[in-house]
């Protein structure tokens, strides 16, 4: 007897296609919600620079170049000219206050020295002789008050008797007015006499006043006309190190005003430090700064600050808080470390290639699970020559490739090897 077969829904075959179109499915969602899209690159490992960030403290400083100076330099310009007639002490000479450098010769200068010391002796006795007549006249005065008062004094008694005998009528009328007239001619006489003399006595002490200041300062003239020679023998203003641009010869002319050395004093030294015009606003004085010099650390602080910029950098002079170090010469180089602030603890960042090509405002970080470099956006904030303040973006323990990024393009995951 025939059976009806009955027909399966689900066969083999349909299974095998529906588990096939599922998995298709689901492959398509995935890349689309959930694959990673970004683009990768193969690197070798031992190729990069891995620093791990860590939290440390942060010193604020740069990193600059500077040159040994004395502290105090006295340069030597010539105040009179001449040619150089001797030289006694030669470039990198060390002098003490006083000691003669050159001498010079100049003819001219005393020949012209001796005509003005021969002026001023000509005007010097001019005054000597106005205040010689000024006397004369004085003496004349004071004479011609001593003869009145002589005169006075020979007719006043004569004049009282004669007006006693008058009064009794023993002498005419005549003999007592001749006599009366002469005394009192010679009284009126006295006081416009000693009138005259009061004003002249004023004048004159005036007068005389004058002649004496013009007197002392022709003098001085005159001193400072016969020191003019002496500056033609030239010794050190202060005692120090001799140093000249180039090698002084008999013979030789200097002009006056010319600078022909200069003198460095030995006993302090400061630096005189360049700096980029970028940290003008930063830096001021009281910031202080290291440097090592034969394994010792030296400390120095800046004294004086000069804005002005040339070349795209200004210059600052620092001066050693302590002793000045033993061995250091005039012109030697320092390397320093300046700080331009206080120092803080922070999350830190090695310094490296990458930020010339990110900015700083990314990096590559390390995934240790996936042993894969991702890139991830961060914040930076002050650097110096070691390190980078991290502002957001990283954590303690992580590890970013701090090696140039030139060569990575576009990609945004770096797989290493």
């Amino acid at each position: 007897m025939d059976r009806k077969i009955q027909k399966k829904t689900w066969t083999p075959r349909k299974i095998a296609a529906v588990l096939g179109g599922a998995v298709l499915l689901g492959g398509i969602i995935y890349q689309i919600g959930f694959a990673d899209h970004r683009s990768t690159m193969n690197v070798e490992q031992d190729r990069l620079s891995i620093a791990t960030v860590k939290t440390g403290e942060f010193t604020d400083y740069i990193l600059v170049s500077g040159q040994i100076e004395p502290s105090r330099t006295v340069y030597l310009d010539a105040i009179e000219g001449g040619v150089v007639d001797q030289v006694v002490r030669e470039s990198g000479a060390l002098l003490k206050r006083g000691d003669t450098i050159l001498v010079l010769s100049n003819s001219n200068l005393q020949l012209d020295v001796m005509q003005r010391e021969t002026m001023l002796y000509e005007q010097i006795n001019n005054l000597r002789q106005t205040r010689l007549l000024l006397d004369q006249n004085d003496l004349s005065q004071q004479g011609q008050l001593a003869e009145i008062d002589y005169q006075i004094s020979l007719l006043k008694p004569q004049y009282d008797r004669f007006k006693e005998l008058h009064e009794k009528k023993l002498v005419s009328d005549r003999e007592f007015e001749e006599v009366k007239e002469q005394y009192e001619y010679n009284v009126k006489r006295k006081k416009l006499t000693y009138a005259s003399y009061r004003n002249d006595s004023i004048a004159r002490s005036i007068q005389l006043t004058q002649l004496r200041l013009s007197e002392n300062r022709m003098n001085a003239s005159l001193t400072g006309v016969g020191n003019i020679l002496d500056n033609l023998v030239i010794t050190a203003p202060i005692g120090g190190q001799l140093a000249t641009p180039e090698q002084l010869e008999i013979g030789q002319a200097i002009n006056p005003g010319q600078r022909y050395g200069q003198i460095d004093m030995l006993d302090e030294f400061k630096v005189r430090v360049p700096i980029d015009e970028l940290y003008l606003p930063r830096v001021s004085t009281g910031l202080r700064g290291k440097f090592t010099l034969s394994g010792q650390d030296h400390e120095l602080e800046i004294i004086k600050s000069y804005p002005t910029i040339t070349n795209g950098r200004f210059e600052v002079d620092m001066a050693f808080t302590g002793e000045s170090p033993d061995g250091i010469r005039r012109g030697q180089s320092v390397r320093i470390r300046l700080e331009l602030g206080q120092s803080e603890q922070s999350l830190l960042l090695p310094t490296g290639g990458f930020f010339k090509d990110t900015g700083g405002n990314w990096v590559f970080v390390l995934n240790p699970t996936t042993g894969v470099a991702e890139k991830r956006n961060i914040r930076l904030g002050r650097k110096n020559p070691e390190y980078y303040e991290v502002l957001e973006g990283l954590v303690e323990g992580e590890k970013v490739i701090v090696s140039g990024y030139e060569n990575f393009g576009t990609n945004e995951v770096l797989q290493l090897k």
